[in-house]
């Protein structure tokens, strides 16, 4: 009897593990279209003025240096409405995001999200 008793609850370990195998996959089923369809939304409009970050001699001076990356929520006529900072240095970011308020985009049929990355360099 102890022997029937120890396949009874094996075969039930093994049907948990099935079913929550099953759960995982019908939940990657789910969500993978989703994350998918974030990539394809991507879309890339010309920039027509640009003008550069202000990059303060006390910041070139300590080496303050690095990379920023920018979201940029441009409207329909092309004129950036708001900036987001994606990574980098906070203290280069705002340099960075002050000039890509300034830019002009290429007018286009909706709002967009654009991308903008800036490399801040001392021995420049």
């Amino acid at each position: 009897m102890d022997r029937q008793f120890r396949t009874v609850r094996s075969l039930s370990v093994r049907n948990r593990l099935c079913l929550a195998a099953l759960a995982v996959l019908g939940l990657m089923a789910v969500f993978t279209p989703r994350l998918l369809a974030q990539d394809t939304a991507k879309t890339h409009r010309k920039v027509l003025v640009m003008t550069e970050p202000d990059y303060p001699y006390v910041l070139r001076n300590g080496h303050f240096e690095g990379q920023v990356r920018l979201a940029a929520t441009v409207l329909p006529n092309g004129t950036v409405s708001k900036v987001e900072c994606k990574g980098g240095n906070p203290m280069l970011a705002q340099y960075a995001s002050q000039a890509v308020m300034h830019w002009k985009y290429a007018p286009g049929p909706a709002q967009t999200v654009e991308e903008a990355v800036f490399t801040f360099n001392a021995t420049k």
